[in-house]
């Protein structure tokens, strides 16, 4: 096979007080089903006892609690997937 995969990290200035990182890869994506899932506390698609299904939830809440910014998965199966941060540039103290 000639599959070569990838991850591809990218930083963006949306606006005079925005940012955003994206994680993506080049992979098989994610299921609609689990996608309207993955940042719920304790979901996990790992057999019992292998995941707590917290990753995802806690990285979703230091996002948009404690850094005021947003948290998004866009994935399309076949086509990878895509993980957006968007944080304001300046934290509030």
């Amino acid at each position: 096979s000639s599959f070569k995969p990838a991850i591809t990290i990218r930083t963006n200035v949306l606006s005079s007080d925005k940012i955003s990182v994206s994680i993506s890869d080049n992979g098989t994506g994610i299921p609609e089903a689990i996608q309207a899932r993955l940042f719920d506390p304790f979901f996990t698609t790992k057999a019992v006892g292998k995941g707590t299904g917290m990753g995802l939830s806690i990285s979703y809440q230091i996002v948009t609690e404690r850094h005021h910014g947003t948290l998004k998965c866009l994935s399309t199966p076949g086509q990878g997937t895509e993980f957006v941060i968007v944080i304001p540039r300046q934290q509030e103290i």
